[in-house]
């Protein structure tokens, strides 16, 4: 089941949190890559696996509590499917921090283009 703390003891909390600990498992990425090209049942996502069924089905609870994956019960066939709106959130996060990051090293370049000089004297000392 899904850790409730990250390694440093804090609660998690935020549903990125929870993505990118779901993301974190090359196990849950693969089978994230696999449902990205359309629904697949619980035996199909397991068969490129060598593991138990059990340990596929725990893998998919942690992605459906991240809100990544959701699944429905037909019969006796689990299907799941990907929740673009989760990955959305994940690329919203990360596309934050670029942009903060891309205007950051604009001014630095900037700073560094407009006084050579005075960063070489800095450098020197």
């Amino acid at each position: 089941m899904l850790k409730q703390y990250v390694s440093e003891g804090a609660p998690v909390d935020l549903p990125v949190d929870l993505l990118f600990q779901a993301l974190s498992d090359p196990t849950r990425r693969l089978m994230v890559d696999r449902l990205s090209r359309g629904p697949a049942s619980v035996s199909e996502l397991a068969e490129p696996f060598d593991m138990s069924l059990p340990a596929i089905v725990q893998h998919l609870h942690v992605l459906e509590h991240s809100g990544l994956v959701c699944s429905e019960k037909v019969g006796r066939v689990r299907t799941c499917s990907i929740q673009t709106e989760a990955m959305r959130t994940a690329e919203q996060w990360i596309s934050q921090r670029r942009a903060f990051w891309e205007k950051s090293l604009d001014r630095l370049g900037d700073y560094l283009a407009e006084s050579p000089d005075q960063v070489e004297q800095r450098s020197k000392r």
